[in-house]
């Protein structure tokens, strides 16, 4: 067997050969550096996705805090006269009083009657401008969530669980209650 031998190479095939392996050298290090500024982009690019969705949860949480304190506000502008109105409520209570202990038969108080009713109207009519309801269940379904039941009876002319007599009123301010209607309860016969 003979061995072929390549004829030496020229020194243009030589530094087609070192070009080759400069354009290779470099292509590899262009890249290297290509390869490092796309994982640098990518980085960036997760850093922003962060941010941005760090920015929506900020921009949320101070919509909800601006939604809480109008809620805040509004609340305290609408009972802000519960107290007041809670301490109002016996006035009412004692001038229905007057008017259920006075003889209406008698001529002499039919002047006081029209007074006191006249004043009971005028309060009441005063305080509703303000969001305080007064709230007269007779002959209504029992309401647990505004109505006490202070006694029950048994009758057979009203359905069961329904108001008999009232107390005393119950009054809301702006649907909140402020005090339950105090009543009798009808049920079945036994």
């Amino acid at each position: 067997m003979t061995e072929q031998h390549k004829p030496a190479e020229t020194p243009e095939e030589l530094n087609q050969t070192t070009d080759s392996h400069a354009d290779t050298v470099e292509l590899s290090s262009e890249q290297t550096i290509i390869s490092k500024l796309e994982e640098e982009l990518a980085k960036t690019q997760s850093q922003l996705a962060e941010q941005h969705d760090l920015m929506l949860r900020i921009k949320a949480d101070a919509d909800n805090a601006r939604r809480r304190a109008a809620q805040d506000v509004e609340k305290a502008h609408k009972f802000a006269l519960e107290k007041f109105a809670s301490d109002l409520l016996p006035v009412v209570d004692n001038l229905e009083r007057a008017l259920n202990f006075i003889n209406r038969e008698d001529e002499a108080f039919k002047g006081v009657i029209e007074g006191i009713e006249l004043t009971m109207k005028s309060f009441l009519d005063t305080v509703e401008k303000y969001g305080v309801i007064q709230l007269d269940p007779a002959g209504q379904p029992f309401n647990p969530e505004q109505h006490q039941a202070m006694s029950m009876q048994p009758t057979a002319d009203l359905p069961p669980n329904t108001v008999t007599f009232v107390m005393q009123k119950g009054y809301e301010l702006n649907g909140r209650l402020l005090r339950p209607a105090m009543v009798g309860v009808s049920k079945a016969p036994d």
